[in-house]
């Protein structure tokens, strides 16, 4: 069962970046005094160069990408009420034994969503750390069987230019399509998101269902998806056919190669004033760089 969120969602209701820290020390302290059931899973994945404190919850609902429902970093939280994300389904295609159309619980179940904070990375030089609810993507592909022909996962949003205006746009050519290698879907880290801070997805934030891919630039974590293809060749991405010389279609984190516009070098987090060092894969490569060996990230980026 997903958990329930009002149409608005007072400041009082809304867990402060402090406390939820706090809780989360708490929690370390009692596992490290041998309660490690009540611990989360996630503390082995967390990188560990920061303090992943979190960005608050007005800001990680203000200031988004999501050009469906429309430009700059604050309109899709102006037109996020025309999403209507419930009801919702979820289609499986491609090579699978099991494809079919699914509503949402269908598609979770048996999974309960679980707590991850993980960093946000944009490829725009911003970040976040947000702490999501999701379901890990290996606990769902499975469920559908697919064959040994599907090689990549690839995924689709909404397509409903009444419920998203930025789609009566030709700024894309629509649907937002986005894909991972089979590895990379299957790593632990990768993350089914359906809500953030205790709550339901807002609509600005990829409702009801988005992907979350934390070694990647953002742009690889596609909101409100309704398909999932399993496919025995490379996807191709909408961004990626949109402007291959900017987004490649690995989009790791790498401070060594630069967007043609902009270093990637440095990036501020939201609600700091400086300015820190871009780490590669966005600090999670001690679990994720045995993915791409031998590749050379600076031409398959």
């Amino acid at each position: 069962m997903l958990i329930k969120k009002p149409a608005d969602i007072p400041p009082s209701e809304i867990t402060s970046p402090a406390l939820y820290a706090r809780r989360r020390e708490f929690l370390k302290s009692a596992a490290a005094l041998g309660a490690a059931a009540i611990w989360s899973p996630l503390e082995p994945l967390r990188a560990a160069d920061d303090d992943l404190k979190p960005t608050p919850y007005k800001d990680i609902t203000a200031y988004n990408n999501f050009v469906e429902l429309g430009p700059g970093k604050t309109a899709p939280a102006q037109y996020g009420g025309n999403l209507r994300a419930k009801p919702w389904t979820v289609a499986v295609e491609g090579h699978c034994e099991k494809p079919g159309q699914f509503g949402l619980e269908d598609f979770l179940k048996p999974h309960q969503p679980e707590e991850r904070i993980y960093r946000l990375r944009c490829v725009e030089t911003w970040s976040m750390v947000v702490p999501w609810l999701g379901v890990p993507l290996n606990q769902i592909l499975p469920r559908f069987k697919p064959t040994s022909d599907a090689k990549y996962v690839e995924f689709t949003t909404l397509l409903d230019p009444a419920r998203m205006p930025g789609q009566k746009t030709r700024l894309l050519d629509w649907p937002y399509v986005e894909g991972l290698r089979m590895d990379e879907a299957m790593h632990p880290l990768t993350l089914l998101a359906t809500g953030l801070y205790g709550k339901e997805l807002p609509d600005q934030n990829g409702a009801p269902l988005r992907l979350v891919v934390p070694w990647k630039y953002g742009f690889k974590s596609i909101k409100s998806i309704v398909k999932i293809r399993f496919a025995d060749k490379q996807p191709r991405t909408t961004w990626n056919l949109e402007a291959p010389d900017e987004y490649g279609f690995y989009a790791n984190v790498n401070p060594a190669v630069d967007h043609p516009r902009w270093s990637q070098k440095r990036e501020r987090r939201i609600g700091d004033f400086f300015k820190r060092d871009t780490v590669l894969f966005n600090g999670y490569g001690d679990q994720v760089a045995g993915l791409y060996a031998g590749m050379d990230l600076r031409k398959q980026f």
